[in-house]
């Protein structure tokens, strides 16, 4: 049998790294090394420190989780890693996985989306919030020459203004709080305005902050019928929302938008990774260098997690890096070639 160690939260809350036993893959199968993971930030903070509620337990649920919610729990979903066995296509090819942070595991082919020529590997880990903010686009369906906010630079929110800033006409406004947030939408090509100074009277919101104000900002921001697409999840944390005031008047429009579901007329289309693929290959781009953090090596993740997901915190992408030298290796690839 195979060894594995892999990332578990346990009540506390608290981290710690456990070893379990890997089966050989087969035929339909492949064995990954993993060389990055990612903190997706959002979610993981809300799972590390117990905040979902029990209604959402199944709906939640990552593909390959193990454990349950606000118990000991082995979760994520932004993998990259190296297949060591597997199909002839795939052996020795980079691969991104919806798998939690583990050093080895083995899933069925299916399950892993090649990374493109010209993607490194450490950049890949991006794949999931990039899909989200692809999603988020298809939701929101925006326009040419519209004026779009977006309210709260952490990663997705980052990830959707620069998506939406190569709409032509468009004029993007990245809002957050922390000043420190120009530099990164200065690398991503896109204004950055405190809320003082945020344009109103916008054509389209996307609101991602995760705070009430935050919303509440996001409608005072909209235009007359205009919408505001709600990206923002809250675990057990209520949330007021000013739906007297001038919201009817205005007539505007409060839209959900979730990664696990696709609007209809995309879900006939857009099934087996097609999303997936989209999402690596827009991350190409070398500009999304500037939403990752410095590594963080995987025999420190228990310790570090604490401060990771900690309220209030300013960690963008925290990347976890397996293995000494992983992140100067040159990715091995043979197809898929980068379009953006």
């Amino acid at each position: 049998m195979l060894q594995a160690r892999a990332f578990w939260r346990v009540p506390g809350p608290r981290g710690e790294l456990r070893q379990q036993a890997l089966a050989a893959p087969q035929a339909d199968e492949v064995l990954v090394e993993t060389r990055f993971s990612a903190v997706s930030r959002g979610t993981e903070s809300q799972v590390f420190h117990g905040r979902i509620p029990s209604s959402e337990f199944q709906r939640m649920r990552a593909p390959f989780q193990q454990g349950e919610f606000n118990a000991e729990l082995k979760y994520g979903y932004a993998n990259v890693g190296r297949v060591q066995q597997g199909p002839p296509d795939l052996q020795g090819r980079d691969v991104f996985c919806l798998f939690p942070h583990q050093d080895r595991y083995v899933v069925p082919a299916s399950a892993v989306v090649p990374l493109p020529d010209g993607l490194p590997a450490r950049r890949g880990v991006l794949g999931a919030n990039m899909e989200t903010a692809v999603n988020a686009l298809w939701d929101a369906a925006p326009m040419v020459g519209d004026r779009i906010a977006i309210i709260g630079a952490g990663v997705v929110g980052s990830l959707v203004a620069a998506l939406a800033a190569g709409i032509p006409g468009a004029e993007v406004s990245l809002i957050d709080t922390n000043p420190q947030r120009a530099a990164l939408a200065r690398a991503l090509g896109v204004t950055f305005c405190e809320p003082a100074a945020a344009p109103t009277e916008c054509d389209l919101v996307f609101h991602v902050s995760g705070s009430a104000e935050g919303l509440q900002q996001a409608l005072a921001l909209a235009g007359n019928e205009a919408r505001v697409v709600e990206l923002s999840w809250y675990g057990t944390q209520e949330v007021s929302v000013p739906l007297g005031q001038a919201f009817h008047s205005r007539r505007l429009a409060l839209q959900a938008s979730q990664v696990g579901h696709l609007r209809g007329d995309r879900a006939v289309r857009w099934g087996g990774g097609r999303r997936m693929a989209l999402a690596l290959r827009l991350l190409c781009d070398p500009r999304y260098e500037a939403l990752l953090e410095p590594d963080c090596p995987f025999e420190d993740l228990p310790s570090r997690m604490p401060d990771i997901t900690s309220p209030g915190g300013d960690t963008l992408c925290q990347v976890v890096r397996y293995g000494p030298g992983a992140e100067g290796e040159v990715p091995h690839q043979r197809s898929n070639r980068c379009s953006a």
